[in-house]
């Protein structure tokens, strides 16, 4: 039967992907097409879906710099938002249904928090994890996780060990840790270690402490974090977490199938989305961020969280609530990523449209991390500071002690990494930390040296949104565009690029031309009339 559950999975995220939604929301439509079938989630299920969450969480924290924490928008903005929006709905709830205060407040605060997988989720499959919103989003879930566990004592789903302040000394385990990484190799070695950290470490060893087991994830990916090997690892257990993932997603849907009243709850929760969005919005703003950011954060964070199925399976369980409000949350949340999913992806168009409304609300004085950036005198600029981007500034860089048609070109990059940024500083290339996909970048960059640009973003829209920018502001030069897939290059060159470059072909026709050149080097070193 499980197999089954597997196909109609894949039949219907196929069939989502393929009207242009993310693959989640069929798997999501799964599980309530499941439900209605009569078919209701097993033991066997929810340790998959389990185990998914706490990979997914691992990963995110290997890319997470836990210092990212102290700043004041961070915890600042997290807190302010749940203590409005929980007061607020409370306030709600209490005016429109019969419950006891005390639990109307825990339902209202429950329902502030938002989901940790969808938006780790997303902003990874748009490699935005660092990127500066990426890490705001990630930051303030984070925020949010802690301050569930202090609301399951309060509402005593949970009490911590008294041995739970080992995890105090968490750091200490560090060079253990990194030495183990260091051990394991590349191979099966490395995705069992990964396993071992985040479901058995992490994962168990946090459960029996009476701590969340995805905050104990969480930590252990982060003592990985600075790590040379910290993206080997996360790519070597993507695939495994992915699939892992689906039974998450079917877990929901199978949760329930509501009555009529029951979903008109669940519309009426899902309506209040944009006013949730709204607010983390105007609380980052007020923080000094740009607009854009703020936007794109607030997008990431506009969702229910998977918590609150936690915190009202056990008022069901012990007579607080009754099980209709299970059935109403399960529908809430799964309707949360059905409208948060598509929005998240298009987050960058939407905020183009939007721009010229949104930028009213931004402060004069910006955040240190939004101040205008210089290129001083660059010619060639390369956005995004990857394995490719990396290649392509090696290459011209060379090229410049070569006799040409060309003066000396000056070459810089690009990347909203800051610790890529950081290690190609290090490495002696002239690298700058900004977001290209920001129009905002685009206003406030001075095109006249520039020759020519290279896009070597992971993202696909985020290499359209910069080719539109470049050209939008008069850049009349030469876009060249990295592209993973050959659908890619109509839409690209549409948007404003010259040529684009099929990263696989390119990687093929350069060992070849490596190959070529040792060839005839070597055949040219023979001795004349020798036999090669």
């Amino acid at each position: 039967m499980d197999a089954l559950w597997l196909a109609l999975a894949f039949f219907l995220g196929l069939l989502f992907r393929h009207i242009g939604l993310p693959p989640l929301v069929g798997y999501l439509a799964a599980g309530f097409v499941l439900n209605a079938l009569g078919e209701h989630g097993s033991e066997l299920l929810e340790q998959i879906a389990h185990a998914g969450v706490l990979l997914l969480l691992f990963s995110v924290g290997l890319k997470l710099r836990i210092k990212s924490l102290a700043r004041p928008e961070v915890w600042g903005g997290g807190l302010l938002h749940l203590a409005i929006s929980g007061t607020l709905l409370g306030l709600a709830l209490l005016a429109v249904l019969t419950l006891p205060t005390e639990q109307a407040l825990l339902l209202a605060v429950t329902l502030g928090f938002s989901s940790t997988v969808l938006a780790a989720k997303t902003l990874e499959e748009k490699a935005e994890l660092r990127a500066f919103h990426g890490r705001m989003a990630i930051g303030i879930l984070i925020i949010q996780d802690l301050a569930a566990l202090a609301l399951m004592t309060v509402a005593g789903v949970g009490m911590p060990s008294p041995w739970a302040l080992l995890v105090l000394g968490l750091p200490l385990l560090q060079p253990l840790v990194v030495k183990l990484l260091d051990w394991s190799g590349h191979d099966e070695l490395l995705v069992l270690y990964g396993l071992a950290l985040a479901l058995v470490v992490g994962g168990l060893g946090f459960e029996h402490l009476g701590l969340s087991s995805e905050l104990g994830a969480l930590l252990l990916g982060v003592l990985l974090s600075n790590h040379p090997r910290a993206t080997e690892l996360s790519k070597a257990l993507w695939s495994l977490k992915e699939v892992l993932l689906v039974g998450f997603f079917l877990q929901i849907g199978l949760e329930g199938w509501p009555s009529l009243t029951t979903l008109g709850g669940a519309l009426l929760l899902a309506l209040l989305l944009p006013l949730k969005a709204a607010l983390f919005f105007f609380i980052l703003i007020a923080f000094r961020l740009r607009a854009r950011t703020a936007f794109l954060t607030a997008l990431a964070l506009a969702s229910y969280s998977e918590f609150a199925l936690i915190v009202v399976k056990f008022m069901v369980g012990t007579g607080q609530l009754n099980s209709e409000w299970l059935v109403l949350l399960a529908i809430t949340v799964a309707l949360s990523f059905v409208i948060a999913a598509p929005l998240n992806r298009f987050a960058h168009v939407l905020f183009e449209r939007l721009e010229p409304q949104l930028v009213r609300f931004e402060r004069p004085d910006h955040h240190p991390d939004e101040q205008p950036v210089s290129l001083g005198s660059t010619q060639i600029l390369i956005l995004g500071m990857g394995h490719a981007g990396t290649a392509a500034y090696d290459f011209l860089k060379k090229r410049q002690n070569v006799p040409s048609h060309h003066k000396v070109l000056i070459v810089s990059g690009i990347d909203s990494d800051m610790v890529k940024v950081e290690r190609h500083l290090h490495e002696g290339r002239r690298v700058v930390y900004a977001d290209a996909e920001d129009p905002g970048f685009w206003h406030r960059l001075r095109l006249d040296n520039l020759k020519a640009v290279v896009l070597a973003m992971p993202d696909r829209e985020a290499k359209n949104i910069a080719a539109r920018q470049l050209r939008r502001h008069g850049f009349h030069g030469l876009i060249g565009a990295v592209s993973t897939y050959p659908e890619e290059e109509q839409a690209l060159k549409a948007a404003g690029a010259d040529m684009t470059f099929l990263a696989y072909n390119e990687v093929g026709v350069g060992l070849a031309e490596h190959v070529w050149e040792a060839l005839e080097k070597r055949a040219g070193e023979q001795p004349e009339g020798a036999v090669a």
